[in-house]
């Protein structure tokens, strides 16, 4: 049967005898397929097919709707009596007291309540962790800082904020601004821009405490902060190489802005300038830095112990 032994020069010679070529099949089996392509690139994988909805997805107006997901955030948003036009449950699970409030709360306040399958609802979350239940709530109102600067002078203790200079991660955000709440802060500055909102995740992460603090949101964090001492507000900013030591910081009895830096770079140049001093906060271990929120929570814990002990 004619092949390619019948072709001129297939059948090469050796000591051992003709053999049969392959026809060059073994030259394309030694060439390599060229590098891994991206997760995002490869049909199939999770990766491609969130990146191919991303990419048809139109983009979100500033003041479109969001859904603020978990029962711990949706309870605690529907206990403060956060503007709701849906709570959306999925069917089939299992209830506790928190879905149990949650629906009650809403059916008390006329807002809708929709039951959805949960693959809908990993859908409309774009894969957040819902626990089986979401509340949609209108963009996120923030606070003119004048107002919160006002309501902070009428508080019956000193004035305490935390202002957040490039803090991206709104988890990271969420947390702080969970910290602030429990340790008395009257109020939360954040930039417009190159920072986290109070989006979506934002929320969930501080377990709806969002909805207990007025949170400002400054067009220039540095006029921000001069507003702040021109209100009598001393103003330190978190630093790893901070002056100041946390404790030896006499200010945390009066009135007192709490600047947190960014992840990974902490406090811009002019932020740092324009602080009264930069604090660190001493550790006994080898790590250099601490997480952004950690941080804000061990500043926070302690001005709020030096309250408490005077």
């Amino acid at each position: 049967m004619a092949g390619n032994s019948a072709r001129r020069g297939a059948v090469r010679k050796s000591k051992k005898g003709a053999t049969v070529g392959t026809g060059g099949k073994g030259r394309a089996a030694l060439r390599g397929r060229g590098p891994t392509p991206r997760a995002e690139d490869r049909v199939g994988h999770p990766a491609a097919r969130r990146a191919g909805a991303a990419k048809g997805r139109p983009r979100r107006p500033a003041d479109a709707p969001e859904l603020l997901v978990g029962r711990n955030p949706v309870a605690e948003a529907l206990r403060a009596k956060v503007p709701a036009t849906a709570l959306y449950v999925a069917l089939g699970i299992d209830t506790d007291e928190r879905v149990t409030e949650a629906v009650r709360l809403a059916g008390k306040r006329g807002i809708a309540l929709l039951e959805v399958s949960r693959g809908e609802l990993d859908r409309m979350t774009g894969g957040l962790l819902h626990q089986g239940i979401a509340l949609q709530v209108p963009a996120f109102m923030y606070t003119e800082l004048p107002d919160v600067l006002a309501r902070a002078a009428e508080s019956a203790t000193a004035p305490l904020l935390v202002a957040l200079d490039g803090v991206t991660d709104p988890r990271n955000l969420g947390a702080i601004v969970r910290s602030a709440v429990a340790f008395g802060a009257h109020g939360v500055v954040l930039p417009a821009r190159r920072s986290a909102g109070m989006t979506a995740a934002a929320w969930r992460t501080s377990a709806g405490t969002a909805a207990r603090i007025p949170i400002a949101q400054a067009t220039n964090l540095v006029r921000a902060l001069r507003d702040c001492q021109t209100a009598g507000m001393f103003v330190a900013g978190l630093s790893a190489d901070g002056t100041t030591s946390l404790d030896d910081l006499d200010a945390a009895d009066g009135p007192i802005v709490v600047v947190v830096g960014s992840e990974g770079r902490g406090l811009s140049r002019l932020v740092g300038e324009t602080c009264d001093l930069t604090v660190s906060i001493p550790m006994a271990g080898p790590a250099e830095s601490l997480n952004a929120s950690v941080a804000a929570a061990v500043a926070l814990a302690e001005i709020a112990r030096r309250r408490r002990s005077d």
